[in-house]
């Protein structure tokens, strides 16, 4: 692995290595939260607000933790982050299968679970990803997001019925062996950058350097902006601003699905079937949206995949409330698409607009100003639900911020291209 072409690209370890790594982070951050809600709160006595206060504070540690790290992911790579993060969040998982007050539980997956998840998750796999590959960049982080689908597709009705036939707290006690088993060994296949270890981004060799196909790597490279070059742009803060009303969805649906149909008559397998019913066309999309991304502009593909995730809540509200099965299905099903194309075009646009070499601390520093806007959405959610009785006019809202996030995307300029665009104006004559 120490020198240019091996037999297979170590790149491609490291896109299954996230894989997993996003499946665990991801799945027991989210997927897993909608159905514990109702047992937990019946048992323990708390409003579904309170129940939710956890993942608002959790926004915050996310946050915080991701600004934290950020440069450090570029100076020191994944691995020892990844290693301390496992440690964590398995500890977290386990004693919250102890609890018996609320702020036990605040503080657990609030507080400890979120800062391991943090360690192990989208932010350190992506930047190292980014770094790893710059030409099949969309199709690397795609394949590896698939990750995050697949928690809902296998997590999400595994610990409905768990819980349902176990009890919710040895479900806990099984989710803090499972991530300790599956994180571990990937968390020490972590490597900072190809540079590292005599290779190119892409896999590339020297005769490909020769022939001119690692010029957009290197362009990448050397454009690269820092956190506070990158702060002083407008970009930055409106791709945070249409990145966090884009992603408040995912908060929002997984936490809240399972109670929004099971109020509405439906079992709760059959609420919990509907996170898979989205998970699964999220899955089998992602590489297809990682192939669009690779060949074609991500912006417009951004508002799209927005577009769509908003169109798909108001389907999904009114065939809720109308009880038409085969609209609900294709209200999840476009959501699952939608959904498809959030993470990889996030992640490739964030890099194709400030470059791969201080991502890590372009990213993380994002994170306190989205906090502002994804962390309060769950809360409200519950607080609407306790005020109001129901979800609708809360998810409504939703759908509408995916329609304005879409609009923003699409209009974002992109500032190291202005910054090539005037270079090259500079090197014209007259």
């Amino acid at each position: 692995m120490e020198k240019n072409n091996p037999v297979v690209f170590y790149g491609y370890w490291l896109i299954a290595a996230a894989f997993v790594a996003q499946f665990v982070s991801v799945g027991v951050q989210n997927y897993v939260i909608g159905p514990f809600m109702i047992p937990m709160s019946e048992e323990l006595g708390w409003t579904r607000a309170e129940y939710t206060i956890s993942r608002t504070l959790g926004q915050v540690i996310m946050a915080v933790t991701g600004f934290v790290i950020g440069t450090a992911v570029d100076r020191h790579g994944a691995k020892p982050f990844m290693m301390v993060g496992v440690i964590v969040l398995s500890t977290a998982l386990y004693l919250t299968s102890k609890i018996d007050q609320l702020w036990q539980w605040v503080v657990l997956n609030g507080l400890v679970l979120t800062a391991g998840a943090a360690l192990i998750g989208n932010l350190v796999v992506n930047v190292t990803l980014a770094k790893w590959f710059v030409d099949f960049r969309g199709r690397a982080i795609a394949f590896a997001a698939m990750g995050v689908s697949f928690a809902g597709v296998l997590l999400t009705p595994v610990v409905t019925i768990l819980i349902d036939t176990e009890g919710w707290r040895a479900t806990w006690q099984y989710l803090a062996f499972g991530t300790l088993l599956c994180v571990l060994p990937v968390s020490l296949m972590m490597r900072r950058a190809p540079e590292d270890h005599g290779l190119l981004p892409d896999g590339r060799s020297e005769a490909d350097v020769l022939s001119g196909k690692t010029v957009r790597a290197l362009a990448d490279f050397q454009n690269s902006m820092t956190r506070g070059q990158a702060a002083r742009t407008s970009s930055f803060y409106l791709l945070v601003l249409a990145f966090g009303l884009f992603s408040i969805t995912i908060q929002v649906m997984l936490l809240q699905t399972v109670p929004f149909m099971t109020d509405a008559g439906y079992s709760r397998t059959m609420a919990a079937g509907m996170i898979t019913v989205a998970s699964i066309p999220a899955l089998l999309s992602k590489p297809i949206w990682g192939v669009l991304i690779d060949g074609l502009k991500p912006k417009p593909l951004a508002a799209t995949s927005a577009a769509l995730t908003g169109l798909s809540l108001v389907m999904i509200v009114f065939a809720v409330q109308s009880g038409t099965m085969i609209w609900i299905y294709c209200g999840f099903i476009i959501l699952g698409l939608g959904w498809g194309g959030m993470i990889p075009l996030q992640e490739v646009i964030w890099a194709s607009f400030f470059g791969r070499r201080y991502l890590g601390a372009v990213r993380s520093a994002a994170m306190p100003i989205t906090l502002l806007i994804t962390a309060s959405a769950p809360l409200a959610t519950s607080y609407y639900y306790d005020i109001v009785g129901n979800y609708d006019g809360a998810i409504l809202t939703v759908a509408v911020a995916n329609m304005l996030s879409a609009v923003m995307i699409f209009t974002i300029p992109n500032p190291i291209q202005k910054l090539t665009d005037l270079n090259d104006s500079d090197k014209i004559p007259g």
